[in-house]
């Protein structure tokens, strides 16, 4: 998603991005109004979601008194939208957007730049709910306007397409990815000051795509360029350096480099526990990954109340279905499995697989990864009727989901 954008006179604040704001009137409603919009964007780039959530809230309350068609109101919704994007509150973040994209289209026209920019938002929150094609042609779209009306190389265009190359790289679809992530950072890397915030998104981007290609020795520079740049830029408490170290420390893991990982990942939790608050589903991600570390290491006695810890909290941020869920219950189950603990795992496992396979089509390949696990733990408890029952069904499956995913 593109963050709001603040007025020229608050750019001084590192690695914030620049907007004119619209003609105001002297009127104590237009000056609350704007100064709850500069302060909650403010809050957000600081990674102070719930502060900016609260100011945010309040702007559109003064901007609705403006009418119905007024731009003030649009950037208004846009800029809260981005917030609960942020917080990963989904159902309240799409009105708000389809909101704001259709007072734009209908004062600005539907090839205006500030269109493009409600389209890529509303890509990026159908994509992060894994409605990719929905979200797609709200990229194109995005793309082709901005290209049309900006040119080339303008680092907006930049924006677009790393959108639409993060939706390609979620959907496997990795050679379409890569040359747009390449082509995003070739324009940033042309503007003044290469080291800019505004350059990470696309490194990351890369760097994940090298990542779960195996490409480890040309993600690590990369990873490693975001992280210095983000520190400088945002500090060293923002939650975007947290997801910066996760991805160098998930890196290092895969590498068997724990000794490198291990602080990675811890301090990357304790950012996320203190930007974010100790119940969000990042703090139970990072702290799923710290388990995942020592699990490697065979310390499961460490790994155990970490990997509870992340199952309590994506169940009740997220609803005991949600696929993090899952991930979860299969990774606890793993534990147990390995410790021998078979009438332990053998209802994570089952859980696991219940929700496994009634989600989306995207993550069907993990349900292979719950169903190769489980059929270990039958095997072990000397259930090999059932066993060859399931591992027919991991026959049957596709091919493309024969492979499942690497181990969570």
């Amino acid at each position: 998603m593109e963050a709001p954008r603040l007025s020229k006179r608050w750019s001084s604040l590192a690695g914030l991005l620049l907007i004119v704001f619209l003609p105001l009137t002297a009127s104590a409603q237009s000056a609350l109004w704007e100064k709850s919009l500069v302060e909650g964007i403010e809050a957000y780039h600081e990674g102070r979601y719930a502060q900016a959530e609260s100011l945010l809230r309040t702007a559109l309350k003064e901007a609705e008194e403006f009418g119905p068609e007024d731009l003030r109101l649009a950037q208004s919704l846009n800029a809260l939208a981005v917030v609960y994007d942020a917080e990963r509150k989904y159902a309240a973040a799409e009105p708000l957007y389809r909101r704001s994209l259709i007072i734009r289209e209908k004062s600005l026209g539907p090839q205006h730049p500030d269109v493009a920019r409600s389209l890529n938002n509303l890509a990026t929150l159908y994509r992060n709910q894994g409605k990719y094609y929905k979200a797609e042609p709200l990229y194109n779209r995005a793309l082709a306007i901005r290209e049309k009306a900006l040119g080339p190389q303008h680092p907006d265009v930049a924006r677009a397409l790393d959108g639409l190359a993060a939706l390609y790289h979620e959907q496997g679809r990795y050679a379409e990815a890569e040359p747009l992530y390449k082509r995003s950072v070739a324009i940033r890397e042309k503007l003044p000051g290469s080291s800019h915030l505004d350059v990470t998104g696309s490194l990351n981007g890369l760097a994940v795509l090298y990542y779960v290609e195996g490409r480890y020795a040309e993600a690590e520079p990369l990873f490693t360029r975001l992280v210095a740049i983000r520190e400088e830029s945002l500090g060293r408490e923002h939650p975007e350096l947290a997801r910066g170290l996760n991805g160098l420390a998930l890196l290092y893991r895969d590498r068997g480099k724990y000794a490198e990982a291990e602080p990675l990942f811890k301090r990357a939790l304790a950012i996320r526990e203190k930007a974010l608050g100790l119940t969000h589903p990042d703090v139970a991600t990072s702290s799923n990954n710290l388990a995942a570390l020592y699990y490697s290491q065979g310390k499961y006695a460490a790994a155990e109340p970490l990997y509870k810890r992340a199952l309590a909290i994506w169940e009740k941020a997220l609803g005991p279905n949600h696929p993090n869920v899952a991930t979860g219950l299969n990774n606890l189950a793993t534990l147990y499995y390995t410790q021998g603990r078979y009438a332990e795992a053998e209802p994570f496992y089952q859980r696991s697989l219940a929700i496994w396979e009634n989600v989306r089509e995207p993550e069907r390949p993990r349900v292979m990864t719950s169903l190769r696990n489980y059929v270990e733990q039958l095997r072990r408890t000397n259930r090999e009727n059932e066993a060859a029952e399931i591992e027919a069904r991991i026959n049957a499956a596709e091919p493309q989901y024969a492979q499942g995913d690497p181990p969570q």
